[in-house]
C-alpha cells in the first residue's frame, strides 16, 4: 500500500513515522494525485512540535502544505484537469488529514494549479507557498512598484529568495538582511541589490546608506520578535512594513516609526481567493517561462531520510527550499 508520513504525539523529527495507508477514492470535486515530490516548511516543524496556532489533531496527524505530482484519479464533477495532468498543490489547509507528506494524497480539484512547463520536479515542490508568500505580501498588500526599495529579512529562506527574485522581476530593488556575513556573496547571486549582515552592523543604519537616506519603501519581514521596532526604523516616511512570518517566537515589540502602513499578510486567506490564485499562477508562470523565477533548493531528501530532512530543518543553516523526492 501507499505510504505516508505520521505522528502521534508532539515532539522532535524522532516523532515522525511512515506508515502504509489506502489510497482514498477521491469525493465529487476532488482529485488524487500521485505526489512526486514535496516541501518541508518553517510550519511544519511548529505543527509537529506543537507551536502552531491552532492544536494538532492526533492521534495519526499529517504534516505538508505544498509539493507536486501527477493527477491520478478525479472525483464526479471536476472539468478542466485529466489523468495525468502534473500539477502543483497549492496549499493544503486540512492537512492534517490530508498532508502533502504522502504518497498520494486527495483535495479539492480547486486545491490544484497545473505545473508551469520548464519546472522540474523539485522545483515544482519548492515554489507555490514561497512565492505566493512573497508575491501576496509585496504586490497584493504592499503594492511594490519599479524602483522602491525593498528591505528583505530572513533572506537566504525560501521566502526570502523568492522575495528577491520578484522584486527583480517587477523592476524593483530588493536589499537582503540575513544574520551571517558567510551569505553574503550568496545573496548577491540570487539578485540582492546589496546585502546587510547583522553581525557586522545596524540594520537601519545601513538601509539609510543604500537609499540616499531617505530609508526603504517596503520592509518584508518573516522575523518579528522583539526587534521588530528597530527594522521599522529602516523605512521612509510613510512606508510600509508586511509581515509574512514568526521566526522569532518571542513578543514581537511596537513599531518605532509611527508613519508606517503594517500589513500582517497571512497567505493561507489569500491562497482560497480563486482571483489572487489565478494573478499568482499566471505571475509565477511567466517568471518561470521567462526564467526569472528560480526556486533555490537547499538540499534533496530521499522519502525515507523525512527526519533527517527535519533535522535539517532545525537546523537553521538552509539556504532555500528543503525537498523531499517521493519517487
Amino acid at each position: 500500500m501507499p505510504r505516508v508520513v505520521v505522528f502521534d504525539e508532539i515532539g522532535g523529527p524522532d516523532v515522525l513515522r511512515i506508515v502504509e495507508e489506502p489510497v482514498v477514492e477521491p469525493e465529487a470535486g476532488e482529485v488524487r494525485v500521485r505526489i512526486e515530490a514535496f516541501a518541508v516548511n518553517p510550519i511544519d516543524r511548529m505543527v509537529r512540535a506543537g507551536q502552531s496556532p491552532r492544536p494538532v489533531r492526533l492521534p495519526h496527524a499529517r504534516l505538508g502544505i505544498e509539493g507536486t505530482g501527477v493527477v491520478d484519479a478525479l472525483g464526479s464533477g471536476v472539468t478542466g484537469l485529466a489523468v495525468g495532468d502534473p500539477v502543483i498543490l497549492g496549499a493544503v489547509p486540512d492537512f492534517e488529514t490530508k498532508g502533502a507528506y504522502a504518497e498520494y494524497t486527495t483535495l479539492g480539484a480547486s486545491r490544484v494549479v497545473p505545473r508551469p512547463a520548464g519546472l522540474d520536479v523539485l522545483g515544482a515542490a519548492a515554489l507555490w507557498v514561497a512565492y505566493f508568500t512573497a508575491y501576496g505580501a509585496l504586490v497584493e498588500k504592499a503594492g511594490m512598484r519599479p524602483g522602491d526599495h525593498v528591505l528583505i529579512t530572513a533572506a537566504s529562506g525560501g521566502v526570502g529568495r523568492a522575495a528577491i527574485q520578484i522584486a527583480n522581476q517587477i523592476g524593483a530593488v530588493p536589499i537582503a538582511v540575513t544574520r551571517h556575513t558567510a551569505k553574503h556573496e550568496s545573496l548577491l547571486a540570487a539578485g540582492a541589490a546589496a546585502v546587510v549582515a547583522t553581525d557586522r552592523g545596524e540594520v537601519a543604519e545601513s538601509a539609510r546608506s543604500h537609499t540616499g537616506g531617505k530609508g526603504v519603501d517596503i520592509i518584508l519581514d518573516a522575523v518579528m520578535g522583539p526587534g521588530l521596532a528597530d527594522l521599522s526604523l529602516a523605512a521612509k516616511l510613510g512606508g510600509t512594513l508586511a509581515t509574512v512570518g514568526w521566526l522569532d517566537p518571542r513578543p514581537a515589540s511596537f513599531p518605532a516609526n509611527p508613519s508606517l502602513t503594517v500589513h500582517r499578510y497571512m497567505a493561507f486567506a489569500d491562497m482560497t481567493d480563486p482571483e489572487i490564485v489565478r494573478r499568482v499562477a499566471a505571475f509565477l508562470t511567466a517568471g518561470v517561462r521567462t526564467g526569472v523565477l528560480r526556486p533555490a533548493i537547499d538540499r534533496v531528501f530521499g522519502f525515507d531520510d523525512i527526519i533527517e530532512a527535519h533535522r535539517h530543518l532545525e537546523a537553521g543553516t538552509a539556504a532555500g527550499k528543503i525537498v523531499v523526492k517521493v519517487r
